[in-house]
């Protein structure tokens, strides 16, 4: 798209399909991760929220969008980062909630956002993801790290089968 006018419905298109390289089943867009994407005097701009201000795949990410978007015929291309506001699990597609248990990865819950915090007495259950093999609300937490800064191991108590949990931010 060298010369003329930048086609950003095609930009945005094909930014919003690259893939997520710590969680490989999603996309950016499903992730929620993709920001905005627009031209500024003939350079496509894309802005991105990582899902932690550390994210060690934050360069792969950028490398990915360039090499998509390279390959889609756009020539300049830039990748922005912003921190604020800060990503929330709450930005991930039902698409891609429902790719995560497809892929036998718990999703996170909803993120408790404002008002006054409820008080709770008494002993609280301990709830935690539901198995995305067998539908188990009993499961325990076996690391709250997992294979990425992301995600936390979890085990299923029914079927005993161990899975990742995304968690909420």
């Amino acid at each position: 798209m060298t010369g003329g006018a930048v086609d950003l419905a095609l930009a945005r298109r094909v930014a919003g399909e690259v893939v997520d390289p710590e969680l490989p089943m999603l996309t950016l867009d499903d992730l929620g991760i993709l920001r905005d994407v627009r031209a500024l005097g003939g350079e496509v701009v894309v802005t991105v929220t990582p899902t932690y201000a550390g994210c060690p795949a934050l360069g792969v990410i950028a490398a990915e969008l360039r090499r998509a978007l390279a390959a889609a015929g756009f020539g300049a291309v830039r990748v922005r980062t912003v921190l604020a506001p800060p990503w929330s699990s709450d930005w991930i597609s039902a698409e891609g909630r429902r790719k995560l248990v497809e892929h036998g990865v718990a999703p996170p819950g909803p993120v408790r956002r404002a008002g006054p915090v409820p008080l709770e007495l008494g002993p609280r259950p301990a709830a935690g993801p539901a198995c995305p093999r067998c539908g188990a609300r009993a499961t325990e937490e076996l690391s709250r790290f997992g294979a990425t800064p992301c995600t936390a191991l979890h085990r299923c108590r029914s079927c005993l089968e161990p899975f990742e949990h995304v968690k909420e931010v």
